[in-house]
């Protein structure tokens, strides 16, 4: 009789200590990974690259200095663009013409840097109030 007593608590026990395991333990969700998402993702990559890869243009970066700009700013912005800012960024690049390059790019640079200071999500420009203050 002891040892069936006994036997009931572990089993309780035991029971109990399984119960609380698996209730611990999300379930995975599995679904699937549409192509335009990836794309989307992948061409977020491209572009973010492709800005980087402006950057390292000789008159891209005498502009900067010319501006007081400092290249490891311009590289912390364009990794922190939402992938709308960085889509718009890219269509306006694409739309600009062909000898107007470098002076579009560092006006693009000048222009969202003028956005995010009055967001408050940069201090680059001191005469850019925030305007959330």
């Amino acid at each position: 009789m002891f040892k069936s007593s006994m036997m009931k608590r572990v089993a309780t026990l035991l029971a109990a200590m399984h119960f609380m395991l698996f209730a611990q333990i999300p379930m995975a969700q599995a679904t699937m990974i549409g192509t335009p998402e990836i794309i989307s993702e992948h061409q977020q990559q491209v572009d973010r690259q492709q800005l980087l890869t402006m950057l390292e243009d000789d008159e891209v970066q005498k502009k900067l200095v010319s501006l007081g700009v400092e290249r490891d700013q311009v590289e912390q912005r364009i990794n922190s663009l939402t992938p709308a800012e960085l889509a718009q960024f890219n269509q306006q690049l694409d739309q600009a013409p062909a000898g107007a390059g470098v002076v579009g790019i560092i006006v693009l640079f000048l222009v969202i840097f003028i956005i995010t200071d009055l967001l408050c999500a940069t201090n680059i420009f001191n005469f850019v109030n925030c305007i959330n203050r």
